[in-house]
């Protein structure tokens, strides 16, 4: 297991997650318990502390609500990716403004989750242009049901919804360094784009990497084990042994990590895959365990070693 991983601290991993509030411990369990996780989430992003990190360049990361949001500033302004969970919006106006005094021209969003991009719509309203694939958009102008969250989604406003849209690739000029937006095809969703900024040898990954953490696949909108492996991939022949990367819940990461997260669903897939063949029902694959040899690492807080094993299952 990488050693990388395991120096990160169970109080760092609460710092990181961006899915658990600062002072609040929820375990799986308890996460999955309540009667939606996205009601539990956006309560906890009220109460939670948004914090920054400099990461290279001219490009912050801000932690505490829902997903992981970079932040670009330059000379041309201000640069977000993904905007966090609604709630959130005077925190996340403070940490902004003490980066620096630019204003906010883009917003882009690396899929359509709300915890990812709730916050277009205040964002819109401070004059950011938001950027995201096709099906984000999509996505967030329909009627959704996520039915692992046992939640609803109504469709967004309309403030809150993309206005320069692409299918494959996307670039834009901007604080004197080259962006670059990848689409991903369906892994953790439908919708899903890369972020690389080449000066500063940055690349932001959205959901296709959950950096120490069992990620979550949305199978109601596309996602899936082999995507998110394909994902894992395609992070990898970008990236080299000098990229920062940005997950989309924990810390930020490098090459070596995310080998070590692709290397781990391979092994689950494979696992889950042959045990299902044997004619094993959904119940007694959880109670074999497959995901034992990595759940001290990967599964303390939302996503448990069961409830992949069930993610998976639904897709082998």
């Amino acid at each position: 297991m990488n050693n990388e991983i395991k120096k990160q601290s169970r109080g760092q991993f609460i710092r990181t997650t961006g899915l658990i509030a600062i002072g609040t411990l929820l375990s799986p369990k308890d996460l999955f318990s309540q009667t939606s996780p996205v009601i539990t989430f956006r309560n906890e992003a009220a109460k939670a502390k948004i914090t920054k990190q400099a990461i290279r360049g001219g490009i912050h990361l801000l932690e505490g609500s829902g997903g992981n949001i970079g932040v670009f500033s330059g000379r041309d302004g201000m640069l977000v990716v993904d905007s966090g969970i609604g709630v959130s919006e005077h925190k996340i106006h403070s940490a902004l403004a003490s980066i620096g005094d630019k204003p906010l021209k883009y917003v882009v969003n690396t899929h359509w989750h709300f915890d990812h991009a709730e916050g277009n719509e205040w964002m819109h309203k401070k004059g950011a242009t938001i950027i995201a694939h096709e099906n984000t958009r999509n996505n967030l102008a329909s009627t959704i049901r996520v039915n692992d969250w046992n939640y609803t989604f109504n469709p967004a406003p309309g403030a809150a919804l993309p206005t320069i849209v692409f299918k494959d690739q996307h670039k834009l000029s901007f604080n004197g360094s080259e962006i670059r937006m990848k689409y991903y095809n369906p892994c953790h969703t439908n919708s899903d784009i890369s972020v690389y900024f080449s000066e500063a040898d940055i690349l932001q990954v959205g959901d296709t990497w959950w950096n120490a953490h069992y990620p979550f696949i949305d199978h109601d909108t596309g996602g899936s084990i082999d995507g998110m492996i394909a994902a894992s991939n395609l992070n990898l022949s970008l990236a080299t042994n000098k990229t920062k990367i940005i997950p989309g819940h924990g810390a930020v990461g490098n090459r070596n990590q995310l080998l070590q997260f692709r290397d781990m669903l391979v092994s689950v897939r494979d696992k889950v895959s042959r045990l299902k063949k044997e004619g094993r029902s959904m119940q007694e694959v959880v109670d074999a365990k497959p995901t034992s040899a990595f759940d001290a690492t990967y599964g303390t807080f939302a996503v448990d070693g069961s409830f992949f094993t069930r993610l998976v299952y639904h897709d082998v």
